[in-house]
């Protein structure tokens, strides 16, 4: 099994690396917090398939690094607003070799039956692991329904991004309860969240 880098230094030291080929990674995020920050630093290390299911591909593509390389390419496409799922299996199914998938946002698809999502994550899985790539599902915390319990349950990887508004300051701590082939943070890591993904050296002030 190949260790993929994340984009995201602080992170490949943690995980030795980056993650596992194969893995499906879930980023929960509040939807006011600089999330897309960490999506488009996943976009940059391989080529990429970012599938945007609210926002228009036009509105994605200034946020990300597209300078391709002869060996990177990001594409951006929009899915099908009111049926995303089979738009979503497949960009997975032409999935290159080590490359990333971006779903931004899961909303739209976990909206749908359950017994018919199951299947769409059970697909999903499937050819994720066949190209020995990763996917990143964009997950905001608004939805906390059965679907989302089963997003949660078939990832193998989960980032929880806390967001934390005082008036003098915000903090970002990025948790990881979770991690199938490797080990979960001990500790949440202080994210320093501007136009770069960082270590927050910053004191905590109780």
């Amino acid at each position: 099994m190949e260790t993929l880098p994340t984009g995201i230094s602080v992170l490949d030291r943690e995980f030795g690396g980056g993650l596992p080929s194969g893995s499906v990674v879930v980023l929960k995020a509040d939807p006011a917090s600089q999330s897309e920050l960490i999506v488009e630093r996943f976009s940059r290390p391989r080529t990429c398939r970012y599938l945007t299911t609210v926002r228009a591909a036009d509105a994605v593509e200034p946020t990300l690094s597209l300078d391709d390389d002869a060996d990177r390419e990001t594409t951006v496409a929009e899915t099908d607003r009111e049926d995303p799922i089979e738009d979503v299996l497949a960009a997975a199914s032409d999935l290159p070799d080590r490359g990333t998938l971006v779903i931004d946002s899961i909303e739209p698809l976990e909206a749908v039956d359950g017994a018919r999502y199951g299947s769409f994550l059970t697909d999903l899985r499937q050819r994720v692991a066949d190209a020995d790539g990763v996917a990143l599902i964009h997950a905001f915390k608004t939805n906390t329904g059965e679907n989302r319990r089963l997003t949660e349950q078939v990832a193998d990887v989960i980032f929880d991004l806390r967001t934390t508004v005082t008036s003098a300051e915000i903090v970002n701590r990025l948790i990881v309860p979770k991690f199938r082939g490797g080990a979960a943070l001990e500790e949440p890591l202080k994210l320093k969240l501007t136009d770069s993904v960082s270590i927050d050296t910053s004191r905590d002030i109780a």
